[in-house]
C-alpha cells in the first residue's frame, strides 16, 4: 500500500513537471514570434534598399530560407550602419538634453586640434553625424523606424538633396556650440582662408531736378579694390606656397590653459605669428599681400526717369572685390536732387504757384505756367478765388518704373491786391464798387 502511494506520488509529480516545462516551452515561442516577424519585416527592407528589388520579392527571398536565430544579429550587423546611439553612447530613449550633453563632451574629447589620434578626424564628423540626426525629431523619427537606410532615402535628409554625405559641416555645427574658440578655431582659420565676398561700395550722386524726372545717363568715377593681377588675388608672392604656421598649427589661434581652484581655464587667442590665418606666405610685392589694389574705374550708369531725393542704385558687382579671389561687392549710388526755382515735387505730382492781379482774377486770362515739359499757357477763370489750386493733367513726374505713367502739376493762384492806386484808378473802383452795391441791391450781378 505505501509502495503504490508513492508511486502514485512520483507519477503526479513528474506529470507537474512535464506541464511546467511544456507551458514554458509555449511561452518562449509567443515571446519569440514577434521578434521573428519583425526580423522577417527588417530583412524584407533592408532587401529592398540593397538590391533594388520590391518589398514582396525581399520578403519571399528571406521566407524561404530564414537563418537561425544565432546568424539573425549577424546579418543585422552587416547590413546596417553603425547605430548613431551607440556613437554618442546614450539610450534610445534619451531626451535632447542628454543627447545634448553626451554630443559636447565627445566633441570636445574628438575634435582634431585636441585630439592628436590618427582617427580622431573621423570619429569627430562620425559625432556630429549622429548628433545632427538625434537632435532633429523628425529625422530621429524615421531613424529609429527604417535606420539609416531610410534617412539616405527620405527627401528631408540633411541639405535636402537625399545624399548620404550631405551631413552639416562638422567644424560648423562645432562652432554653434563653442564658438570660434578652442577647436573652433581650425574652423576660424579654414573660414578666413576661403574666398570671402567683397565689401559694397557707395558712391553719392547729385542730380538736377529736371535730370531726376527724366532721367539721365551719367558717368562715374569710382575708386575701389579689384584683385591684384600680379598674385590673381592669393597675396602669395610668385613662385612660392603658403606653409602651414609652426606657432598654432594651422589652427589660426593659439590656446592658453591657466589652472585655478575652480578648475582649468582654457583663454583663446588669435595667433601673433600668422595673424588667424593659420598659414605663413612671402607676401606679394605689388597689393602687400592682401591680394587687392586699389584703383580707380569709369563707369556709365542710366538714372531711370521719377527717381527722387534719397533713392539708391545698386550697380551690381562694381563694389570692392572679396578677399582670396572672392566674388565682388555691389556699388550703391545714392541720388540727391537739387531744388528747383518755381516747381516744388510732391511724390509724383508737382506744385507751383502763379500771381495774377485783381482786375484779372475778376475778368479772367491766359497766363503761362513753367513746368517740366517747358513753359504752357494755362487758362484762368474768371472770378477765380485767392488761393483756387488749378490741376494741369500729367505734367507731373513719370512714376519710377513706369514712366509712361505721369503725376499732375498743381498750379496755386495768388491774385495781388495793389497798396496804392492812382487817383483815375481809385475814381474807376469806386464806381465798380457803387455799381456792384446798385446791382446787389436791384437782385442783379454786376457781372
Amino acid at each position: 500500500m505505501d509502495t503504490r502511494v508513492a508511486f502514485s506520488s512520483v507519477r503526479v509529480a513528474s506529470r507537474k513537471v512535464v506541464a511546467q516545462q511544456t507551458q514554458k516551452s509555449s511561452t518562449r515561442t509567443k515571446a519569440l514570434a514577434p521578434h521573428s516577424r519583425s526580423w522577417v519585416g527588417l530583412g524584407a527592407r533592408t532587401g529592398a534598399f540593397l538590391h533594388g528589388s520590391s518589398s514582396s520579392s525581399a520578403f519571399r527571398s528571406f521566407s524561404k530560407s530564414a537563418p537561425p536565430a544565432n546568424r539573425r544579429a549577424a546579418s543585422l550587423v552587416v547590413n546596417a550602419g553603425q547605430d548613431f546611439y551607440t556613437v554618442l553612447g546614450v539610450s534610445r530613449g534619451s531626451d535632447q538634453k542628454e543627447i545634448k550633453r553626451a554630443y559636447r563632451q565627445l566633441a570636445r574629447k574628438f575634435h582634431p586640434d585636441v585630439n592628436k589620434a590618427a582617427d580622431a578626424d573621423a570619429k569627430f564628423k562620425e559625432i556630429s553625424n549622429a548628433y545632427e540626426v538625434l537632435s532633429d525629431d523628425q529625422k530621429r523619427s524615421i531613424y529609429d523606424r527604417y535606420g539609416e537606410a531610410g534617412l539616405k532615402g527620405a527627401s528631408g535628409f540633411p541639405g535636402g538633396g537625399g545624399s548620404p554625405g550631405d551631413f552639416t559641416n562638422p567644424f560648423d555645427l562645432f562652432e554653434t556650440f563653442f564658438g570660434s574658440g578652442m577647436g573652433g578655431s581650425a574652423g576660424g582659420a579654414r573660414q578666413r582662408n576661403r574666398p570671402q565676398q567683397g565689401d559694397d561700395e557707395r558712391y553719392d550722386l547729385s542730380l538736377s531736378f529736371l535730370e531726376a524726372v527724366f532721367g539721365c545717363e551719367k558717368e562715374l568715377e569710382t575708386v575701389r579694390l579689384e584683385a591684384c593681377g600680379t598674385c590673381t588675388g592669393s597675396g602669395v608672392k610668385g613662385g612660392t606656397k603658403p606653409e602651414t604656421c609652426s606657432t598654432c598649427g594651422g589652427a589660426g589661434q593659439t590656446i592658453t590653459t591657466a589652472r585655478t581652484p575652480l578648475g582649468n581655464f582654457q583663454q583663446v587667442s588669435t595667433c601673433g605669428t600668422c595673424g588667424g590665418s593659420g598659414q605663413l606666405s612671402q607676401p606679394c610685392q605689388t597689393c602687400g599681400g592682401d591680394g587687392r589694389v586699389r584703383r580707380s574705374k569709369k563707369i556709365s550708369l542710366r538714372v531711370p526717369a521719377g527717381v527722387d531725393n534719397g533713392s539708391r542704385l545698386r550697380v551690381r558687382a562694381e563694389g570692392n572685390a572679396g578677399r582670396q579671389g572672392g566674388p565682388q561687392g555691389d556699388l550703391y549710388v545714392f541720388i540727391t536732387v537739387r531744388q528747383d526755382a518755381d516747381l516744388v515735387r510732391e511724390g509724383v505730382n508737382i506744385n507751383s504757384e502763379v500771381s495774377i492781379s485783381y482786375t484779372d482774377a475778376i475778368l479772367g486770362t491766359n497766363v503761362q505756367v513753367n513746368t517740366v515739359d517747358g513753359p504752357v499757357d494755362l487758362k484762368i477763370p474768371a472770378g477765380v478765388q485767392p488761393g483756387t489750386v488749378l490741376l494741369m493733367a500729367k505734367r507731373g513726374v513719370p512714376r519710377l518704373g513706369n514712366p509712361t505713367l505721369r503725376g499732375d502739376q498743381l498750379v496755386t493762384v495768388n491774385v495781388t491786391i495793389p497798396q496804392r492806386l492812382s487817383k483815375d484808378e481809385r475814381k474807376l473802383v469806386e464806381d465798380l464798387a457803387s455799381l456792384s452795391s446798385g446791382s446787389r441791391s436791384g437782385g442783379k450781378s454786376w457781372l
